[in-house]
């Protein structure tokens, strides 16, 4: 006969079980979610669709739609036909708030047909082409890398001695042509300028694993251009950086022993502390807490490698400058808009805090993610042409 007391002891050790199972279940998705989320930050994404349609163009204008971008004063690039063509648009003409559509200056069309159809709205203002686009006198040159030839450009100063030499690393997502704007500015201050390509970004040999390692594997192919530029005579290195492009100069100077010949470093929209954006991220996609924290923790755990699909661990820790600020030794000018919608500007801005004496810091507003030239250009070049002469 089973007692009352037996019945109850059964009944306890099942629901122990299910509980158990349950939260067995639960730490599965978890553990699904951190996965995915960790993979997704750390994959470069091979093909960049449309934002952007064109509906009317004039001679003297063009009228878009589409992502909040468009409606930034300011002056921007616009893709065509797939990448194959590019335009180039100004300031704001009018804005349709009814059908969400705005009227902007069209500027120029660098090559292809700018007709009513899908586009894709950026913020390099040029096309791929600093001789043709600018008339830079340009070289193109293979950087020899640990894992592979990697393009690059060269734009020699048109005065100075051509011992000082600038190296523009951009962000992620994009490729070398993201700096080009920059190059009048650096002219100006006497530098060449040294473009490179880095893994992973399309144009570069892919990293042994194919996966973005935030600046932590990366900083070797910008160590590898610093030698190219040694080797054709600088003498002093200043380094560019653009958000994610940033992070990879800042693990640069703290581990290469080639940071001894850079003279100072300009920070555009940089990521600071991954920690932060990878926060800031989850909680624009609404992923929970402890998933997006798990995610991150993952990355940097050795036994997660084959996990995540890496085959260095991410240690996003180590990519937290606020609290490694004391460890920095380089003048640095950052400039951030306090409208970045992808790379939040805190960071920068405690960054600056923490080193007043290393730090110059040129806050913008209005200004999307490392759209900063765009929206004022002759200030973007006025501020680095003073930081860099």
């Amino acid at each position: 006969m089973t007692t009352s007391r037996t019945v109850a002891e059964r009944a306890v050790t099942y629901g122990s079980v299910a509980a158990a199972s349950a939260l067995v279940g639960a730490g599965s998705v978890w553990v699904g979610g951190a996965t995915y989320f960790a993979r997704r930050v750390l994959t470069p994404d091979p093909i960049r669709p449309d934002d952007t349609v064109v509906h009317v163009v004039h001679t003297d204008s063009v009228t878009l739609s589409g992502t909040d971008d468009i409606l930034v004063p300011g002056r921007y690039g616009l893709w065509l036909d797939g990448g194959r063509g590019h335009a180039r648009v100004g300031g704001v003409l009018e804005v349709d708030h009814r059908r969400r559509r705005v009227r902007r200056e069209l500027l120029g069309v660098d090559r292809g047909t700018l007709q009513p159809g899908p586009a894709r709205f950026n913020g390099y203002y040029w096309g791929r082409d600093p001789q043709a686009d600018l008339g830079l006198a340009t070289e193109e040159v293979v950087v020899p890398a640990g894992l592979g030839p990697m393009p690059a450009w060269i734009t020699p100063a048109p005065h100075g001695t051509g011992d000082r030499w600038a190296i523009l690393v951009h962000g992620r997502g994009a490729q070398r042509i993201e700096a080009i704007r920059a190059v009048p500015a650096l002219h100006e201050a006497g530098l060449t300028c040294l473009v490179p390509s880095y893994r992973n970004d399309g144009e570069a040999p892919v990293g042994p694993d194919g996966r973005y390692n935030l600046g932590l594997s990366e900083w070797r192919d910008i160590e590898d251009a610093v030698s190219l530029a040694l080797a054709r005579g600088a003498q002093e290195i200043i380094l560019v950086g653009w958000s994610m492009g940033g992070a990879i100069v800042l693990q640069f100077l703290d581990r290469s022993p080639l940071s001894s010949v850079v003279s100072r470093a300009v920070l555009d929209g940089p990521v600071v502390d991954w920690g932060d954006v990878l926060k800031h991220h989850a909680d624009l996609h609404r992923v929970p807490a402890p998933v997006s924290h798990l995610g991150s923790a993952l990355m940097g755990q050795h036994w997660a490698k084959r996990l995540v699909g890496v085959s260095e661990s991410v240690d996003v820790a180590r990519t937290d400058w606020v609290a490694r600020a004391e460890e920095l030794h380089h003048p640095m000018l950052l400039i951030h808009s306090r409208d970045d919608e992808f790379v939040p500007v805190g960071p920068s801005e405690a960054l600056a805090q923490a080193r007043p004496d290393l730090v110059t810091f040129e806050p913008w507003s209005l200004a999307r993610h490392c759209k900063e030239w765009n929206v004022d250009p002759r200030r973007w070049n006025a501020v680095v042409a003073d930081f860099v002469r």
